[in-house]
């Protein structure tokens, strides 16, 4: 197959796929803490961040109260900048203390593993949290540290020249989780 002949971009979860593993994952998630009322979603900008509200809306209703949901930015912690590049810093939000709470860190890919570990890093500068758990919609493998997900919606084995993009309705207009060749 040519490359002018390639999809511009690959399905790899429909909209009813990605409603499927957002209630799954939530039901995980619910499953592996002692109090639902301790947990504290943090999402890595920027589509950890949407990805956190949708699963906050589920956690919710599966519990019938709100749960404490903020943003983590870890980028003045990564190690790679040079690399990978900058993007506008998104303010950190902590809502409430993460001391002795349950942490569940939300982003939508995880790729080397090395925003992970900048997010680590961050969370140790706002206190120490009981527990620390990491959802991701989609592992894409090629990990550069020993860092695996705790909750993990698909795997995809992808080519370093692919990438995954999460769509979600509240920002994008449709939903679905696509893999798109890098030009």
């Amino acid at each position: 197959m040519s490359a002018s002949a390639r999809p511009e971009r690959v399905e790899i979860l429909s909209a009813q796929d990605l409603a499927r593993t957002v209630q799954r994952l939530s039901s995980q998630v619910l499953e592996s803490v002692d109090r639902s009322q301790d947990l504290l979603l943090l999402g890595i900008p920027t589509r950890g961040v949407h990805l956190a509200s949708v699963l906050a809306r589920q956690l919710e209703a599966l519990t019938g109260h709100a749960l404490a949901k903020g943003t983590l930015d870890p980028t003045f912690h990564r190690d790679d900048l040079e690399r990978v590049g900058t993007r506008m810093v998104q303010a950190t939000d902590l809502p409430i203390s993460i001391e002795g709470r349950d942490v569940l860190l939300v982003d939508d890919v995880i790729f080397t593993g090395r925003t992970i570990r900048a997010a680590l890093e961050a969370i140790q500068a706002w206190g120490r949290p009981r527990k620390v758990m990491l959802l991701v919609m989609v592992d894409r493998g090629h990990r550069e540290l020993p860092i695996q997900p705790d909750f993990c919606g698909r795997h995809v084995p992808t080519r370093r020249s692919e990438t995954i993009e999460l769509r979600l309705q509240d920002v994008d207009g449709e939903e679905g989780v696509y893999l798109r060749q890098v030009q």
